[in-house]
């Protein structure tokens, strides 16, 4: 398998077809955190409206916003709003891609959004056990709505849980969700502690067999080990390519000889593999 091609900070070059693997947060009263997380390797970008902002910086923090996103941005810029109030300020901007909507828990929601926002992406996050009961009619409310994700600190404390399996039905919920309504998988929430990367990375990893595709980051030194845990291995690449060049399909399922068995669910995991491998130029 060729070397990956990388840029200086670690962070692989994605092909402009490739799905999206990492997204940035970075708090939209500081534009010149918002300046450099543009250039950090980071997929997507979002603007963050809502936690990272101090109530008394949210009126500053959405025209801050409004005047970057005047202009078209290098990398793919959504934003995560406070308020639905805040959206026909956004909506309309050049360099506005979609819309990441806190606290979203019945279908009906979507539907105020669109009015809000016609023809704009949405990315609902669901907060509370309410919004993970409706996940799959949430995720189908609307052709907008183009991805939906777990929001896991308010979920936490929504649901009182203590450790982090707690959290994996609803994880499990919202993987499904999302495919039974023809969705993206879900991107991973943030990892808050950007000083343990090893617990970043086991949490990929975990996620990655989850369902999950990808990872919410709020600090561009974690965007180089979530796409390490996510992009194949090479061996996994090697190993796809075998089960693809041995796979007859009117043979049916079959065994390699290392004792590998395969049949056409087999295939299929392995050219997705092929594909995430292709997502970089």
């Amino acid at each position: 398998m060729s070397e990956t091609p990388t840029r200086a900070n670690g962070t692989t070059r994605r092909s402009p077809s490739a799905p999206a693997l990492t997204w940035l947060y970075a708090p939209g009263d500081r534009p010149e955190v918002v300046r450099k997380a543009l250039v950090s390797g980071a997929d997507v970008v979002i603007i963050d409206l809502e936690d990272a902002v101090a109530p008394h910086r949210k009126a500053y923090a959405l025209d801050a916003t409004a005047d970057l996103l005047a202009d078209p941005q290098p990398v793919p810029v959504h934003v995560r709003v406070h308020t639905p109030r805040d959206i026909p300020t956004l909506a309309l901007l050049p360099g506005l891609h979609g819309l990441r909507v806190p606290k979203v828990t019945h279908a009906t929601d979507i539907h105020r959004l669109v009015e809000l926002a016609p023809g704009l992406p949405l990315y609902p996050l669901l907060e509370n056990a309410l919004a993970v009961e409706h996940a799959y009619a949430i995720a189908t409310a609307h052709p907008a709505v183009r991805g939906i994700a777990l929001g896991e600190a308010d979920l936490r404390a929504d649901l009182g849980v203590r450790e982090d399996c707690g959290l994996d039905w609803s994880r499990g919920r919202v993987v499904i969700a999302a495919r039974a309504a023809a969705l993206p998988p879900p991107a991973q929430s943030v990892h808050p502690d950007i000083g343990d990367l090893d617990a970043l990375a086991a949490g990929c990893a975990r996620g990655r067999a989850m369902g999950f595709f990808g990872r919410a980051a709020i600090h561009p030194r974690q965007l180089p080990v979530i796409e390490r845990a996510y992009l194949p291995t090479p061996e996994e690449v090697d190993a796809a390519r075998e089960v693809v060049a041995a796979a007859v399909p009117e043979r049916g399922a079959l065994a390699l000889p290392d004792g590998r068995f395969v049949d056409a669910a087999v295939v299929a995991v392995a050219h997705r593999t092929l594909a995430l491998a292709a997502r970089t130029v």
